[in-house]
């Protein structure tokens, strides 16, 4: 068995004495593992970091196998990203994230939504905002998306401000005001769409929270896992630097 693909590294562990177990998000072959012999060399410890796009090919003698990776760098973000706290925290908590995936399960969206997401990971003004419509489409992804188009109770798609924590729709600022106490806010940065003025702290934290509860609720919880602390640690650093 053999394939090539392009991907971004999302974490790295060693394995024996010289080698490493490389995850990466591939575009074609969604979240997959492979070994790397020496990965643990002067020559491939600064490719086999966390956030670089890489081109991979993988061998095995039968699919199932963990299979061999050859690895060649295409674009380096480690020492980029490595310098900002919130930018090594983001990529941490999609990471964690991703790993809810099934293996070897392609999303290429996701794939794709990543590479942007890197590009920008490092940009304070930028990063949280679309860390937060990341997981919004992850949720989407797993069959769980929000419908944050139109309000569930009138059909109106404008002043839409809060979210039903149980259907997951969104709900417009009038038809709100009786169920205010029960519902998730609606940040203006997504009901306003990628022209949105850039966010304000509250508006990071409301993202946080809507995505949050999803997330707890469709992946985490049904797992038994806990929400990574990273996130946590990021969303505090977020909201502190705006």
């Amino acid at each position: 068995m053999e394939w090539s693909d392009e991907g971004t590294i999302i974490g790295v562990r060693r394995h024996g004495e010289s080698a490493v177990i490389l995850e990466a998000m591939t575009r074609h072959h969604g979240r997959h593992l492979g070994l790397v012999r020496g990965g643990r060399s002067s020559k491939l410890q600064p490719v086999l970091q966390p956030g670089n796009a890489v081109s991979l090919t993988w061998r095995a003698r039968l699919d199932e196998h963990l299979g061999e990776y050859k690895v060649e760098l295409l674009t380096s973000h480690a020492a980029r990203l490595i310098a900002r706290p919130v930018a090594l925290y983001g990529l941490a908590s999609i990471a964690a994230l991703l790993r809810l995936l099934p293996e070897r399960d392609p999303h290429p969206a996701l794939h794709e939504g990543l590479a942007v997401l890197i590009e920008h990971l490092d940009e304070i003004g930028l990063a949280p905002a679309l860390i937060v419509r990341f997981e919004l489409a992850m949720l989407g992804e797993l069959g769980f998306g929000l419908d944050l188009d139109k309000c569930a109770l009138t059909g109106a798609r404008e002043e839409l401000s809060h979210v039903s924590p149980k259907s997951g729709k969104a709900v417009s600022r009038k038809a709100a005001e009786p169920y205010l106490p029960r519902l998730l806010t609606l940040p203006r940065f997504l009901s306003e769409g990628q022209g949105a003025r850039q966010p304000l702290p509250a508006d990071i934290a409301a993202g946080f929270a809507l995505t949050g509860h999803f997330l707890r609720r469709y992946l985490y919880e049904p797992r038994g896992l806990a929400e990574p602390p990273e996130r946590a640690r990021l969303l505090e650093l977020a909201t502190r630097i705006h």
